[in-house]
C-alpha cells in the first residue's frame, strides 16, 4: 500500500485541517513516549519517507501515529530530538502548572517574581526548541535573550501590580500576569530566534529544494508566532480570572475555600489543552509567500526554478 508522509495527513490549507493536525501533534500523551517508541517511530518514518510504502506488519493508521509521534519529538529542520519540556506536546501540562501558578499567586511581589521567572524560563526553552532553521545559537545570545525576557516580564508585572493594587475591582489585578506575558513574548521570541533575523530562515520550493535564507521571511514567521502565542495564553489568563472573579462574588467558595485553587487550575488546564492546538492552527507552520516579497537573491533563485511561491517553516 502506498503512502505519502512527507506532507501532513490533513489539509493544511484549511483551518480545520490544521486543527486536526495540531491536536495530534500537541497531544500531551506524546510526552510519555519511551525512547524505544521514539526510535522505532524515527526508523519507520525515515524508511517510509523514501519508499512511500506501508511497511510489512504495519497499517496505514499505525504509520501515521508513528509520523505524529516522530514530529512531536524531532525538530523538522535539524532532525534532532527536542528537549522534552520544549516540545509542543508538553505545552498543555506545563502551561497548566505555570499559568495556574501565575493566576493564583499574584498578590505578593515574591510570588509575582517567582512565577514570571518560571514562565520565562519555560518560554525560553520552548522558543529555542521550536526555532526555525538549523543555525546554532550561541550561549551568549541565549543568555541575553533569557535575561531580557525575564526583565521585560518582571518590569511589566511589578509596574502594573503597583498601579492596580488600590483599585476596587480585583479583576484588574488578576489580569496583570497576562499583560506581563504579552510584553515578554514580544521580547523573548524575537531574541531567542535572533539568528533568523540576522542571517535568515531557510526558504525552499514546494518540492523542498532550498533557495537560500531570507531575513524577511524570518520577520514574517516570528511575528506570526508572537501573535499565536499571545492568543494561546488568552483563554487561560483572561477567561479563567474572569470566571474566578464571578464565582468568588457569587459565593461559590464560601463553604469550601480550599476548592478555589484546584478549581482554578482545572479551568486553566481545560483552556490550555484546547487553546494550544487551536491557536497553533491559526497560521500554517509551512508558510508560503510570493518571492517578490523577499530578497533579490531569493527572487532570482525562484525565477530560475519557475516557482510562483516559496515556502519556509515559521516555527511554533
Amino acid at each position: 500500500m502506498s503512502i505519502d508522509i512527507n506532507k501532513p495527513r490533513y489539509d493544511q490549507d484549511t483551518y480545520i485541517g490544521r486543527a486536526y493536525h495540531f491536536f495530534r501533534l500537541t497531544n500531551p500523551l506524546n510526552v510519555f513516549a519511551t525512547e524505544k517508541e521514539l526510535n522505532e517511530a524515527k526508523v519507520i518514518v525515515e524508511a517510509v519517507k523514501y519508499s512511500h510504502k506501508v511497511p510489512k506488519g504495519y497499517t496505514e493508521d499505525q504509520v501515521w501515529r508513528m509520523k505524529y509521534l516522530y514530529d512531536s519529538a524531532f525538530h523538522p529542520d535539524t532532525g534532532e530530538k527536542m528537549i522534552l519540556i520544549g516540545r509542543m506536546a508538553a505545552q498543555a501540562p506545563m502551561n497548566t502548572i505555570i499559568t495556574g501558578g501565575m493566576v493564583t499567586f499574584y498578590k505578593t511581589t515574591a510570588a509575582t517574581v517567582f512565577w514570571q521567572w518560571i514562565n520565562q524560563t519555560f518560554n525560553a526553552i520552548v522558543n529555542f526548541t521550536n526555532r526555525s532553521g538549523d543555525a546554532p545559537l550561541s550561549k551568549s545570545a541565549i543568555l541575553t535573550s533569557y535575561l531580557c525576557a525575564c526583565g521585560g516580564a518582571l518590569t511589566t508585572a511589578l509596574y502594573l501590580n503597583s498601579k492596580v493594587k488600590n483599585m476596587k475591582n480585583p479583576v484588574y489585578a488578576r489580569l496583570v500576569p497576562f499583560a506581563a506575558v504579552c510584553g515578554a513574548n514580544f521580547i523573548n521570541i524575537p531574541m531567542m530566534r535572533n539568528n533568523e533575523l540576522r542571517f535568515g530562515t531557510p526558504v525552499t520550493t514546494k518540492e523542498g529544494e532550498k533557495l537560500g535564507n531570507s531575513t524577511r521571511a524570518a520577520f514574517v514567521g516570528i511575528g506570526l508566532v508572537c501573535i499565536s502565542r499571545i492568543l494561546m495564553a488568552t483563554p487561560g489568563m483572561i477567561l479563567t480570572p474572569l470566571i474566578m472573579n464571578w464565582a468568588t462574588n457569587a459565593g461559590w467558595f464560601c463553604k469550601r475555600p480550599n476548592a478555589m485553587v484546584p478549581f482554578q487550575i482545572a479551568l486553566v488546564g481545560l483552556c490550555v489543552t484546547f487553546a494550544t492546538p487551536l491557536c497553533c492552527a491559526i497560521f500554517p507552520q509551512m508558510m508560503y509567500i510570493s518571492p517578490s516579497s523577499l530578497e533579490p537573491h531569493i527572487q532570482e533563485a525562484a525565477k530560475k526554478r519557475k516557482a510562483e511561491y516559496v515556502y519556509f517553516n515559521k516555527g511554533l
